[in-house]
Formats: structure tokens, sequence, C-alpha cells
């Protein structure tokens, strides 16, 4: 039997073997240039110039440290940059110190759970990930020391890729998004007595694997992002939060989740202190800028770098933002915007545009308008719609179709839509005129509602509902978000209910056997209180 001394604790047998993948050459020979070696079987002699320890195996590795109660864990990653091998040395000599006098870890990380997610469901898993950080000899301060508010989205904005790519290599492929960050950042808490926040989007990262969703099962890239934010953070050395929003929930930028839960972790909001609001502000790359030609000596640094450093023919471009979702959390929440080129480099703002904008649907008071669009022609027919889903076809019903009597069939409750036409069925045989609350986007399905009508002797009429689909998923984003506005306990839809309506999709005509086709074109209807909801961005 083979027994190994070492002249300090060691990691042995397996450990010793799987840290050795990683580690530098170098390093490896240095510790097994420690090693003692002894037989337990005395006629059996190793030769003199044979190998101590298994050969290395060619590949390049990096480690990544997760923070446990009880000790670390190194994880094994192929194919990253060789600089990044420091982080392995690094953590190797973290193993080896004893744990009295191994640093204070200075970044806490914990999980939230949406509210009003769970209260009646065990199954609630935490989609916010926090990273709480505080440099050494902090001392807590009263909230009402810090008011002002500085939030900055993360990637894009603090930092950006070290290798060029759109998506890292790994916790180490990060650099400053501009030499200035870090310097502005502590400028901010020091000198101007802002609180600095992080707020970013990560769809990516997966705390809770759902058994039921086809979503990423793996955590490891959760694990790989917080080494990376370890890293940020200490090099920051400022007191500062990161919320990283993993789901697309309440907390998912735009919606205004992430920024209520630092005013509750700073005690900003009910009796105690409140934000200064005028002084706060949010920086984003997310800000729906549209593509600009410029001359090619015009373009900054960062700008080409947003490019990904190619050189083109011709005028230069500065490329679209792929979102506005950091302007609409800056609308949301109130405070001013700005993006990073704005921020950080003092450029001019550039021209924005959102695919939906809340500056054309201001609240007014519609009440009468639609009652007599939609008055009784008839003593009992049928009403179909045709709009998509988020319409407010459902709205219309219960404000203006209730009163005058209709009952109603819709396919989300009945699910089938042969269950639809037999109640349909029992409603008119029993005197009750029917409004048919689904999509119905093409003929061949209003086709079978024209032939239960004719069937019954009723007319048919039809009401189109003109939503653009962009207003249509704004609409199903604020009801799947706010339970006063979601009395059916609808769930949110997926881009792709609204894209295979809008494939299907026919326009309604008379000559399809509508006794007329009343087209609504959409209007907030509610009250003041609810346009407060629905006046925020939601995607």
């Amino acid at each position: 039997m083979l027994r190994i001394l070492f002249p300090r604790p060691i990691p042995t047998g397996i450990v010793w073997k799987s840290l050795q993948l990683g580690l530098p050459q170098e390093l490896v020979q240095r510790h097994n240039q420690t090693r003692v070696w002894t037989m337990s079987s005395p006629g059996k002699r190793r030769a003199s110039n044979a190998a101590i320890s298994p050969p290395p195996i060619k590949r390049k590795a990096q480690t990544t440290i997760t923070k446990s109660p009880a000790f670390k864990t190194l994880e094994w990653s192929e194919n990253l940059e060789t600089d990044n091998n420091v982080a392995s040395e690094t953590a190797v000599a973290s193993f080896f110190t004893p744990t009295s006098q191994k640093p204070k870890e200075r970044t806490i990380w914990n999980e939230r759970i949406p509210p009003n997610n769970g209260k009646d469901n065990n199954d609630a898993r935490a989609t916010l990930l926090v990273a709480q950080y505080s440099p050494e000899n902090y001392q807590t301060e009263p909230p009402s020391k810090r008011r002002k508010v500085a939030a900055f989205d993360l990637d894009g904005t603090i930092i950006r890729t070290a290798s060029g790519k759109k998506h890292a290599d790994g916790p180490g492929d990060w650099q400053w998004w501009d030499p200035c960050v870090p310097l502005k950042l502590k400028s901010l808490y020091h000198e101007d007595g802002y609180r600095v926040v992080i707020f970013s989007n990560q769809g990516g990262l997966t705390l809770h694997p759902d058994p039921k969703s086809k979503g990423p099962k793996n955590t490891k890239r959760t694990d790989q992002f917080k080494v990376k934010v370890n890293s940020i953070l200490s090099k920051l050395d400022i007191p500062i939060t990161l919320y990283a929003a993993t789901a697309k929930d309440i907390f998912r930028k735009p919606r205004p989740g992430m920024w209520d839960e630092m005013l509750d972790d700073y005690d900003l909001k009910g009796t105690g202190a409140t934000p200064d609001m005028e002084h706060s502000f949010f920086v984003g790359d997310a800000g729906g800028r549209t593509a600009q030609l410029v001359s090619a000596s015009a373009v900054t640094a960062n700008a080409a770098i947003k490019s990904k450093g190619k050189s083109r023919a011709g005028p230069a471009a500065l490329p679209k933002d792929f979102s506005c979702s950091d302007r609409n959390l800056a609308h949301n929440i109130g405070i001013d915007f700005k993006t990073p080129e704005e921020y950080f480099l003092g450029e001019e703002p550039r021209d924005f545009v959102r695919d939906f904008d809340l500056a054309s649907h201001p609240f007014l008071d519609h009440d009468g308008e639609h009652k007599a669009l939609i008055e009784r022609k008839n003593d009992k027919d049928i009403i179909l719609f045709c709009g998509p889903p988020g319409a407010g076809k459902s709205t219309f019903y219960w404000k203006y179709l209730k009163p005058l009597g209709y009952g109603r069939v819709n396919q989300d409750t009945l699910k089938t839509k042969e269950k639809c036409l037999s109640a349909a069925a029992e409603m008119l045989k029993d005197k009750v005129s029917v409004a048919v609350d689904n999509t119905n986007p093409d003929p061949d399905t209003r086709a079978q509602w024209v032939a239960l009508a004719k069937k019954h002797g009723v007319p048919i009429r039809c009401v189109w509902f003109k939503t653009p689909l962009s207003l249509a998923q704004h609409n199903d984003a604020v009801r799947s978000m706010n339970d006063t506005m979601n009395p059916e306990s609808r769930a949110g839809l997926p881009a792709l209910a609204f894209n295979s309506f809008n494939s299907r999709l026919k326009e309604p005509k008379v000559g399809e056997g509508f006794q007329d086709v009343v087209e609504i074109d959409f209007t907030f209807r509610g009250t003041k209180e609810e346009y407060d909801l629905w006046g925020k961005y939601w995607l």
C-alpha cells in the first residue's frame, strides 16, 4: 500500500488529482517535490527515474469558487483563456490557508421569491439573486443619509467582455466598459453621497430548476456568475447591492420589482426615509436607440466595441439597441435615464423609438361611446369577437354587453370549441343572446358560428378589435402581473400565441354572413387607479 506524506496538510487522492488538472505545471511540480514516497511491500521498488505523480492532462482549465456554509467547492471549465488560470493558483492558495487566516467574505448572497407568487403554493421558487457587498470596516448608515439612488445596468454599461464576444467565455472574461467607470462609481458614493445599486436581467441563470419546465436545469452558470460579480464588486470596493432577475416575472426590467426590493432593503419605503427622486437616475444600454450612420472619425471607441470592432467600407454605423427596457424602467420608477455614452463619456443623446409608446394612450373617460356603438339591434342574436389575445375583448364584454343581457362563451374557460358551440346553442334555446369571446382570426373559424346562427334563425354580428400586437402584448403583461386587473387569474401568454393569431388573421367581412362588422380601436377603459398600473411598461 502506497502512503504519501506531506510537510503540511494538502489534498490527497481524488481531490489532488482533480486539482492538478487546472494548475500551472510549475505549481504541480512544486507540490510533487514535497512528497515522500514509501512502499508497504518491501519486495517492490520504484524505479529511480519513474514519474512521482500522474502526468498532467494537456488541457486548459479554470476554477470558479462558490461560497457555501462550510467549505469552498472547485469547478472546472474547459476552453478558457490562459490568463484565467491565475484563478486556479489563487483557489489552491486559499485551500491551503487555515480558516482562521482566511479573509472575511465581503459579498453576501441571498435569493428572493416574487411577491404575490406562492401565497397558497408551496412550490414557489426564488427568482431574484441578490449580492450585497460591504467593504472592510464598513459601518451601517441610517437610510436618511443616502436618499439619492444611482442605479446601473451591468452588462454593456458597467462591464463588457474582454474577449469582444457577445457572451462571456467564463467568469474571468470581463473588463470595465470604460476605464473611467470604477472611478465614477466610487466618486458617486464617497463624494456625492449616492447609494449605488445594480439592476441586471440575467435570464440565462437558473437558481432552482423546475422539473416541469423545459428551461435550463443546470445551475453551473449561476456559480460562474457569482464568481464574476464577486470580482467586480471587490474591485469597486464600495457598499453596493446587485439585483439579478432570472425569470420573466415582476423582477425583470422594465417591471419595477427590483427597484421595490431595493427600497425595502434600504428602508426607503413607507414611514421611513423616501428616495430623492429628483436627483436619482438609472444608466443602461437598453435605451431603444435607432441605428445611426456617422463618419468613421465620429465613432467613439465604445461604439466600435458595441459593433464588435469590425471595420467597414464607407460610413460607420452605430447599431440600434436590442431593447428599450432600461429606459422604460426609469420611466416606470419616475427617475432620469441616461445611456452609458451619455453618462460616462458625455455624449449627446441619440434618437430612440419604442415599439409601444404609452404617450399615445393617455387616460381618457370613454364611457358611453361604445355603448352607442354596440347597442342592441335584435331581440336575440350572436355577437362574435375577432381580435388578438389581450385586445380588451373580455373587458369589453363585462362593461358593455353583460349589462345588455348577453351570455358569454369563452374557450379559455370551456377549453374546446365544441363545448363553446354547445353552450351557445343552449343559451339561444333559452332565448339568451350570446357573445363569443374568442380570437376567431380566420373565415373558417368564424364560419362555424355563422352556421350556428343560421341554424337557430338569429342574426350574427362581428366586433373586430383592431388592436396592434405590441399593444395586445402589453395588455396581456399588465393583466398577468397585477391581480387587480386579472379577475380570472389568467397566466401570461407566450409570444407564439400572438404571432399565431397574426399569421392566421383575415379581416372579417359582412360577406361572410354578418349583419354588420363593428370596428373597435383600442382605448383604455378603466379607472384612474387602474390606469396607474396600465400606464407603466411591462415588457
